[in-house]
This record gives C-alpha cells, sequence and structure tokens, in this order.
C-alpha cells in the first residue's frame, strides 16, 4: 500500500516537474505578445463612472447640466459634455479546446494549435487583467482571478490537460454556469458538425451572454497542401480515409472549409458573438489585436 502511494506521488510530482518546466516560456511569450498589443490599444473606451478623461462631446436635450464642462465650452460658443471611461470590473470567462486534435500539427507548422491558442489566451488575459477586468476559466471549480498575479494559475490550469486528459475532452465548451451579461471567448478549431456548435454557442447566448469564438487552425487544414496518395487517419476516432490523389479534391476541401465557416459566422452572428480565424503560421499578436478591439468595442 506504502509503494502504491509513492509510486502515485512519484508520477505525479514527474507530472508537475514537466509542467513547471513548459509555463515558463508560455508565460514569457503570453507577456511579450501581451506588451506588444498593449502599446496600440488604452483602456476600455467605453462610457461610464470613472475617473480617467476619455472624451468631450457636444451636450445634448436630456443630458444633466451638471456635466457640463464649463473651461470646454467657454472655448467655443457650444456646451461640451467631460466623458470618462468605465471603470466597473467585468468578468470575461475564456476557454480553450483540450481535444486531441487541437495538439495535432503538420510537418510545416512550428507550433500546435492547442499551443497557440493557450498563447492568446493567456495573452488575452494579461491585456484584460492589466486593464482591471477579472478573468476566469471556463472549468468546473474555477474561480474568478483579479490582477496580474492570478496569471501563473490561469496557466498552470490550462496546462493540466497537456498531460494526455485531454484526449477525453470534447471539442466545444462545458456546460457550467457562467456570470450572466459577461463575455466569453472560446478557442478552438471547431471543426465539429455545425449543429453541435450552433447547441453549445446557443447555451451561452441563452444565460445570456456574449463574446468571441477564434477559429484556430493548422496551415495544412487552411490549404491542403499535399499532392499525391495520402492516408488521413482521425485523431479523435474518426474511420481512415485514403485518397488516392489528394490534389484533385483541393478546390472542394477549401469551398467545404469556406462553407463551414461561413456557418459558424452565421452562428457567432445570430447568438451575438464576433467571429474570427486564426492560422498558427501567422503572427499571434495580429489576432490577440483583434480579439481585443472587438471585446472592448463600443
Amino acid at each position: 500500500m506504502a509503494r502504491a502511494i509513492a509510486a502515485e506521488a512519484s508520477v505525479k510530482a514527474r507530472r508537475a516537474e514537466a509542467l513547471g518546466a513548459r509555463l515558463p516560456p508560455l508565460m514569457v511569450a503570453a507577456e511579450r505578445v501581451a506588451a506588444t498589443v498593449a502599446q496600440g490599444v488604452h483602456g476600455r473606451r467605453r462610457v461610464g463612472q470613472g475617473d480617467s478623461f476619455w472624451q468631450f462631446r457636444p451636450f445634448v436635450t436630456g443630458d444633466p447640466t451638471s456635466r457640463i464642462d464649463w473651461r470646454q465650452s467657454a472655448k467655443s460658443e457650444r456646451a461640451f459634455i467631460r466623458e470618462t471611461e468605465w471603470e466597473a470590473a467585468q468578468t470575461v470567462a475564456v476557454w480553450r479546446d483540450g481535444s486531441a486534435s487541437m495538439r495535432w500539427r503538420s510537418r510545416g507548422a512550428t507550433v500546435d494549435k492547442a499551443e497557440r491558442a493557450g498563447l492568446l489566451l493567456l495573452a488575452l488575459a494579461s491585456l484584460l487583467l492589466r486593464g482591471g477586468e477579472r478573468v476566469v476559466l471556463m472549468e468546473a471549480g474555477a474561480r474568478p482571478i483579479a490582477g496580474l498575479p492570478g496569471l501563473d494559475r490561469l496557466a498552470e490550469a490550462i496546462g493540466a490537460d497537456r498531460s494526455g486528459a485531454g484526449e477525453a475532452l470534447s471539442g466545444l465548451p462545458p456546460t457550467i454556469p457562467v456570470p450572466r451579461h459577461a463575455r466569453v471567448v472560446l478557442f478552438g478549431d471547431f471543426l465539429s458538425p455545425l449543429d453541435e456548435v450552433q447547441a453549445g454557442v446557443g447555451r451561452l447566448a441563452a444565460i445570456p451572454v456574449t463574446g468571441h469564438l477564434l477559429q484556430v487552425l493548422d496551415p495544412a487544414e487552411a490549404v491542403l497542401p499535399y499532392t499525391g496518395r495520402i492516408r488521413f487517419r482521425g485523431v479523435e476516432r474518426e474511420t481512415n480515409t485514403l485518397i488516392p490523389r489528394v490534389e484533385t479534391i483541393r478546390d472542394e476541401y477549401g469551398r467545404r472549409l469556406a462553407a463551414h465557416q461561413a456557418g459558424l459566422a452565421a452562428i457567432c452572428s445570430a447568438a451575438g458573438f464576433s467571429f474570427g480565424v486564426h492560422r498558427t503560421d501567422h503572427p499571434p499578436e495580429t489576432a490577440l489585436l483583434a480579439l481585443y478591439t472587438a471585446l472592448t468595442a463600443r
């Protein structure tokens, strides 16, 4: 009995050590990406209660006269209202697909989809936490974090499914409680049937929440660069498929992928979500800037 407990503890220690070895580079990369994007954005750019000045706008009927900035108004013949940035913290729930398909990588790619999605998730969390928002991982028992010190805990949580348990995970967000009117950000390849994706997004929209869905693809999935006789093996219990000449189906593959992405965009639009696509051979900064801009849009 004692030997079994010691063996189990040893296995857990090795896993923890391996996870710890992966986290620092991921954290460093996420902070670098976040810092790059942070140079191009500032604040939440939403009107509300706060101390940070945002802009002046003309006084309109219905505005209380107590909000008029008389010093600015004295410079012209019009009255102006002084607006501040919205400073109430908001909860943003984040989720990354941990299923087996996310760990597939073509020979020409430098990172797999799960690694890139994790990088973007942490970088986005860093930006949000710097701005005073709360971030919570969509998993059972997770608690919202506030402030950059909580980023390490988030990195450890998303790294936990890299030990092999992720093979049993679904490619769709779990059915767990999410705060009403929160923002939700979903990272995955979303290659599941559209009706399954619609059901998952629809459950979130009914809470109600809004947010963003980012499809992360390997470059080979985007363009199907193969030629000749290729056997495609399923990574999530799909049957294997042998294609005698892959180049003959490339155009049809492209049309079906485009149709699938159009379907994802339509699902997101109907649910009040925004939608984007990112390839792992493209700079993560570009995807993060677009995502952060979509979340903080007025």
